[in-house]
């Protein structure tokens, strides 16, 4: 076979590793319309991606299209980030998704969720930083447009329960791309007046109409606020960045009026409550009291007050005798106690410990003295002792009884006949002083006796 030739397998592979190493293929982001859409059973799914001019087969595996928080269908319009490459078996190149969402909505989304993580990071939705809103304010002021349903709620809200209240509309638009700067805007003139608490919102509507409250912007100037501020924004199941960063968030515009004011009629319930409960406890409070006086009159005391008086005066004259028994008895101990550390300090006195250690210090001198005397006097008898006993061993004293020693000329002592011989020269050592001698003759031992 010419070598010229591939197999179809060969030019497949070839291709395939020419768009994995391709990094603009590896991650392509495509917005595009969905047909041809195909659930499998095993949860993957099979899809056309499309546009006006051309389209792409498609494919997501379930590990991935599991996060989905929606359910793709044909003609939706999305947008998808995946992988170009190719499919061997058809010789087929697809783009293998990683990720997709509802065109539209998804970058809002997107935008949502960024903007909600940094905020996060920054702490601007902790609870620590949030401003208690006050039960009984003077002046609200309502940041909302002045057309909308919005306003009409809030302010029939806040008529029917505490009509009272002064309160104040700031116009803004809560739509479009002027409403972001129109709410920080007002929110940064209402810091300027005498504001108690601020409610800023709109009815509902879709996330692009209520999206001026997911604006940071309007995020900081919640924050910066140094007003409560109640957020009403939508409808009870609609959460933006604005309920987040604020004091309060109320699910809708009546119940943030109704957050921010009293109710006329429940603060008359409780006030009724609370007269009644005052009333009962004073009630009961005297009628305590008129028992207690009631039992005061029947008391001795009452009936009684001379013979009473009198009896006081008695404890009071034994109170104060033993009182005065008390005090000498205390007064003794002290004195004894006072007797006693006198004594201790006497006993402790430094010129005492001087006076016993002198003492002390005199005998023991006495003793050192008497055992060094002892100790010499001792050694001394020791000593002559043991003089005599060299004086006795000693060889001069022989010597003086008539006997002599006798040296080799090198000085080596001559023990024994067997070490000299006639003719040797000898010096012999006496008492008295030396003499050098010659051998004439060798005498053995048995032979002295004849």
């Amino acid at each position: 076979m010419d070598k010229r030739y591939l197999t179809v397998t060969a030019l497949t592979k070839y291709l395939k590793r020419k768009l994995e190493t391709d990094k603009h293929l590896r991650s392509v982001w495509l917005q595009a319309e969905i047909s041809n859409f195909n659930h499998h059973s095993r949860g993957h799914m099979y899809f056309t991606l499309k546009d006006q001019n051309s389209r792409i087969s498609a494919v997501m595996f379930s590990f991935q299209n599991k996060f989905l928080k929606f359910r793709p269908e044909n003609g939706m319009k999305v947008l998808v980030k995946g992988e170009v490459n190719l499919y061997e078996p058809q010789g087929q190149y697809q783009l293998y998704v990683q990720a997709m969402e509802p065109d539209g909505i998804g970058s809002l989304y997107l935008a949502y969720e960024e903007l909600k993580k940094k905020l996060t990071q920054e702490g601007l939705f902790q609870d620590e930083r949030k401003k208690q809103i006050p039960s009984f304010p003077n002046h609200i002021g309502i940041i909302t447009s002045p057309t909308g349903a919005a306003i009409r709620d809030i302010l029939t809200t806040i008529e029917r329960r505490f009509p009272f209240i002064k309160r104040t509309l700031l116009p803004v638009n809560v739509q479009g791309r002027d409403a972001a700067p129109s709410i920080v805007k007002a929110i940064e003139k209402a810091n300027g007046e005498s504001f108690d608490v601020l409610i800023i919102g709109r009815g509902g509507g879709s996330i692009e109409e209520l999206w001026a409250f997911n604006e940071e912007q309007v995020a900081r100037a919640i924050a910066k606020s140094s007003i409560p501020i109640i957020s009403a924004v939508g409808h009870e199941t609609d959460f933006t960045i604005s309920d987040f960063v604020a004091d309060l968030r109320a699910p809708t515009p009546t119940a943030a009026a109704e957050l921010a004011v009293p109710s006329m009629l429940e603060l008359h319930n409780q006030l009724n409550h609370l007269e009644n409960r005052l009333n009962y406890h004073l009630n009961a409070e005297i009628r305590r009291k008129r028992e207690q006086l009631k039992a005061l009159e029947n008391t001795y005391a009452f009936k009684y007050p001379v013979q009473l008086t009198q009896q006081k005066e008695q404890d009071f004259d034994r109170l104060v005798a033993s009182l005065d028994r008390n005090m000498r008895i205390l007064f003794d101990r002290k004195e004894q106690r006072f007797e006693r550390r006198k004594e201790q300090m006497i006993s402790y006195s430094p010129r005492h410990l001087v006076a016993e250690k002198k003492s002390e210090l005199h005998y023991l001198s006495q003793s050192i003295v008497k055992s060094a005397s002892n100790l010499f006097d001792h050694k001394a008898t020791s000593f002559y002792n043991q003089l005599e006993k060299l004086t006795i061993l000693s060889p001069l004293e022989t010597m003086k009884r008539g006997y002599g020693i006798v040296y080799e000329p090198s000085g080596k002592l001559i023990k024994s006949t067997d070490k000299v011989s006639v003719g040797d020269q000898v010096r012999v050592s006496l008492s008295d002083g030396m003499m050098d001698c010659k051998v004439e003759q060798l005498i053995e031992g048995d032979d002295l006796n004849d």
